[in-house]
């Protein structure tokens, strides 16, 4: 089964990641399909486009996970990060992680968009 992962391409910061993902899974044969929220409907992801922009989603095993959780499931499927999805979903450490990107991380990847998508259309 293939996992997708939505990302918003426009994010300069999301968008390398996101290309070192692809490359580092194509090369290795990793079964990972890339939705950008900006050419896509993000519907089979149960958010909005806004919502989308908000955090990074993953379809995986028929189920939507999003922010922290998103990243230790695409980290767990690739060899090299599978340490960190290690270090990451520890008791005490999940938690920090997911209040850091939330209230810290996202939300500032977010203004961000918001403040390319009010350049662009002027």
């Amino acid at each position: 089964m293939t996992t997708r992962i939505l990302y918003n391409a426009d994010c300069p910061i999301c968008n390398a990641e996101i290309c070192h993902y692809q490359r580092y899974a194509a090369a290795r044969g990793i079964p990972f399909g890339f939705d950008d929220l900006n050419t896509v409907d993000p519907a089979p992801y149960g958010v909005t486009a806004d919502q989308a922009a908000r955090r990074l989603h993953v379809l995986h095993d028929g189920q939507v996970i999003a922010g922290v959780d998103a990243f230790v499931v695409i980290w767990r499927m690739m060899p090299r990060y599978r340490p960190l999805a290690w270090v990451v979903s520890r008791p005490l450490i999940l938690p920090l992680s997911r209040m850091i990107y939330d209230r810290v991380l996202a939300p500032i990847l977010y203004r961000m968009h918001l403040r390319r998508q009010a350049k662009a259309t002027g």
